[in-house]
C-alpha cells in the first residue's frame, strides 16, 4: 500500500510539472467589428482614434430613448455582406456567421490547417455568445401564429448559444474540446480563459476561442433602456456617446461583432515556427454574489478576479503595467472598477496605464472581452497602448490613456484584461509579450 501511494504521488508530481511547463501562446487573430473587418485594419483604426458608433435611423427605433449602436460596416459584395446573406441566415444566426468569418482569418493568420486526425483531435473550439437573436424569436413567433409549418426547422439550432462553436468544429473537423460559454458580458474573456486551461491541462494543443454577438434590435435596445443601462444623451452625436471613466458618461452603447484567437501550446507553436503574438500567463474568475446587474460597491468581486489571475500567473502586483479595463461607460460600473484597481494595487495603481476601448466600438456584450483581449495582445506585441475616447473629465487620478495612443516603454510588457457581466460574473486575464 505504501509503495502504491508513493507511485500515485510520483504520478501527481509529474502531472503537476507537465502542467506548469505547458505555456500557452497566441498564434492567430481574426475580427469583425464596428471598426472594420480584419485584425490589421481594426488595430490601425483603434490607434487612430476612429469610432464605429453610428445612429440607428430606421423607423422602428424612432421612439426609443437610445438610438445609436456600434454597427459593423457592410460593403456590397463584401465578406460581411456575403456572410449575412439570406441563404446563410436560414440555417445559422448572424453571430455564428460572424464567428465563422473571424475564425477563417484567425486560422489563416496562425497558418493552422491540420490534416492528420491526431492534430484535429488535439484542436478544440471554445466560442461563446452573450445573447440570442431576439429578432429571430419575434419573427418566428409571428410565423407560428400563421401556422405550425411556418416555423423553420432551423429555428432552435439558430438560437442555441453553442452553435458558433459547433459550426466551426464541423467545418474544420476539430475534435478536441467543443465548448461554449454564456456569461453575459464576461463571455469572451471566460472563453479565452477556459481555452487557456484546456491547453495548460493537456486537453488540447490548439484552441480556437473567443465570442460573437449580433443582437442589436428594437427589442434588445428597449430592454436595456428599461434597465437604464444605455446612453440616451448623445443620440445627435453618436461618436461621443460611449465615454468610459468620464464624468459625463450615462450608459453603454450596444455593439456587434466577433473576435477569434488561436491559442497554442508553446512547444507545439515553436516546432512549427508559428508567429507568436503574446502569452497568456494567468486566468482568474469570481462572483459578486450581490445583485443581478450591479457590481459590489467596494469592487471586491473585481478584486478577487484580478488577484486570482495574478496568482494563477505567479505574478506580483508590481509586474502589471497596463490594464485594459472592462469600463462600459455606465455611471456605476466604471467607478467600481476604478475603486477595485486602486484597492488591489494600492500605491502601484498610479503607475499602471489604464484604458477602455469601448469609446471606439461600444459594448459588444458576449464579444467584448475577446475583442478587447485582442487589443491587449496587440499592445503587448507592438508596445503601443490604445486610447480611451471621449475621456474629457476623468472620474479620478488613475493613469488613463486618453484620446491618443501611447507607447508602452517596458521590455517585459504584462497586462491585465478585465471583463464583468450581469449576474455578478467576473473574469480577468494576464497577458504578456514573448521574450
Amino acid at each position: 500500500m505504501r509503495k502504491y501511494n508513493t507511485y500515485l504521488n510520483l504520478i501527481r508530481s509529474i502531472n503537476t510539472i507537465n502542467a506548469v511547463r505547458r505555456r500557452v501562446v497566441v498564434t492567430g487573430l481574426g475580427v469583425v467589428s464596428p471598426l472594420g473587418t480584419g485584425s490589421e485594419l481594426v488595430w490601425t483604426n483603434i490607434l487612430k482614434g476612429k469610432c464605429g458608433i453610428v445612429a440607428l435611423n430606421d423607423e422602428e427605433y424612432i421612439n426609443l430613448p437610445c438610438r445609436l449602436a456600434g454597427l459593423i460596416p457592410r460593403e456590397k459584395d463584401g465578406i460581411v455582406e456575403k456572410a449575412l446573406s439570406k441563404s446563410t441566415l436560414k440555417s445559422m444566426a448572424p453571430a455564428t456567421s460572424l464567428a465563422l468569418v473571424a475564425t477563417s482569418e484567425a486560422l489563416k493568420d496562425a497558418n493552422w490547417t491540420p490534416k492528420s486526425e491526431h492534430c484535429k483531435e488535439m484542436t478544440g473550439v471554445a466560442i461563446g455568445m452573450g445573447m440570442i437573436d431576439l429578432n429571430d424569436v419575434c419573427i418566428t413567433n409571428e410565423a407560428l401564429k400563421v401556422g405550425y409549418n411556418k416555423v423553420s426547422p432551423f429555428f432552435v439550432p439558430r438560437i442555441l448559444p453553442n452553435m458558433a462553436a459547433g459550426h466551426i468544429s464541423i467545418k474544420y473537423g476539430f475534435r478536441g474540446p467543443n465548448h461554449s460559454v454564456s456569461t453575459a458580458c464576461a463571455t469572451g474573456a471566460h472563453s479565452i480563459g477556459d481555452a487557456f486551461r484546456f491547453i495548460k491541462n493537456g486537453d488540447a494543443d490548439v484552441m480556437v476561442c473567443g465570442g460573437a454577438e449580433a443582437c442589436i434590435s428594437p427589442l434588445a435596445i428597449a430592454g436595456f433602456c428599461r434597465l437604464r443601462a444605455l446612453s440616451t444623451s448623445f443620440n445627435g452625436e453618436p461618436h461621443k456617446a460611449s465615454r468610459p471613466f468620464d464624468k459625463k458618461r450615462d450608459g453603454f452603447v450596444m455593439g456587434e461583432g466577433a473576435a477569434i484567437l488561436v491559442l497554442e501550446e508553446y512547444e507545439h507553436a515553436f516546432k512549427r515556427s508559428a508567429k507568436m503574438y503574446a502569452e497568456i500567463l494567468g486566468y482568474g474568475l469570481s462572483g459578486d454574489a450581490s445583485h443581478i446587474t450591479t457590481p459590489r460597491e467596494d469592487g471586491s468581486g473585481a478584486m478577487l478576479s484580478m488577484a486570482r489571475a495574478l496568482k494563477d500567473g505567479n505574478l506580483q502586483k508590481e509586474d502589471i503595467t497596463y490594464i485594459n479595463a472592462h469600463a462600459t461607460s455606465t455611471p456605476i460600473g466604471d467607478g467600481i472598477e476604478s475603486t477595485a484597481i486602486k484597492s488591489l494595487f494600492k500605491e502601484h495603481a498610479l503607475k499602471i496605464s489604464v484604458s477602455s476601448t469601448k469609446g471606439a466600438h461600444g459594448h459588444l456584450l458576449g464579444a467584448a472581452g475577446n475583442l478587447e483581449a485582442m487589443f491587449t495582445i496587440l499592445s503587448c506585441y507592438h508596445g503601443v497602448l490604445p486610447p480611451t475616447l471621449n475621456l474629457d473629465d476623468p472620474v479620478d487620478d488613475l493613469c488613463y490613456v486618453v484620446k491618443n495612443a501611447k507607447k508602452w516603454d517596458h521590455e517585459r510588457r504584462i497586462a491585465l484584461k478585465n471583463s464583468f457581466g450581469f449576474g455578478g460574473t467576473n473574469a480577468s486575464l494576464c497577458i504578456a509579450n514573448i521574450l
